[in-house]
């Protein structure tokens, strides 16, 4: 079997300020430029046999400066919709809802554009993820290239854990992880591993 390859994008500048940036399409900063080109030559040498990406124009950059070639864009690699609390820091939100915790507590409605999602939710998106590599897996490396808070959700589904328990995986921008399998069992074999 081959491994499940996760790029965190490179950074924006909502990412290095701590902002919740779900489905508002924030580009890379000079930084994240320079993140994504960096995350190539990890790639180099692999056998990959498909590739995915968040349909979010930071992702697909992170995708193209990474010369991931052919890769399709996955609806169910968006962000976390963090609803009426996209764009704010965890401090701001815990200003208004003290001790406030985005895993456990989830977030507010927002507008049309942002009407949030819970943790399980996300967590079924990423489980759809899951089952549609798993075929491509049988014949080599599929790369995902996604978000901080997607990703954490779907290493938890990965390892057959809640949704909620993606806390525990601290993910940077301009990162490679890889889920693979020990014995068949799903195991994480990397992670957050900068260039």
């Amino acid at each position: 079997m081959g491994d499940l390859i996760l790029l965190r994008h490179g950074q924006t500048e909502w990412s290095a300020t701590g902002q919740h940036t779900g489905r508002t399409d924030i580009p890379l900063t000079a930084r994240g430029v320079a993140d994504a080109i960096e995350l190539g030559p990890m790639l180099a040498g692999r056998p990959i046999v498909a590739a995915f990406s968040s349909p979010a124009a930071r992702a697909m950059r992170t995708a193209e400066l990474a010369g991931i070639a052919g890769f399709k864009q996955d609806p169910d690699l968006w962000e976390w919709d963090y609803g009426g609390y996209e764009g704010m820091t965890s401090t701001q939100i815990q200003l208004e809802r003290p001790g406030w915790d985005l895993w456990r507590d989830g977030i507010i409605p927002g507008d049309a554009a942002h009407p949030g999602e819970t943790v399980d939710e996300v967590g079924t998106r990423t489980d759809r993820v899951i089952a549609r590599t798993l075929p491509y897996l049988v014949d080599g490396d599929v790369v995902l290239v996604a978000h901080g808070h997607v990703l954490r959700v779907l290493t938890a589904r990965w390892l057959g854990l809640p949704a909620a328990y993606g806390r525990l995986f601290r993910l940077d921008t301009g990162t490679m992880s890889t889920l693979s399998f020990e014995h068949e069992d799903p195991v994480i074999a990397t992670w957050n591993v900068r260039p």
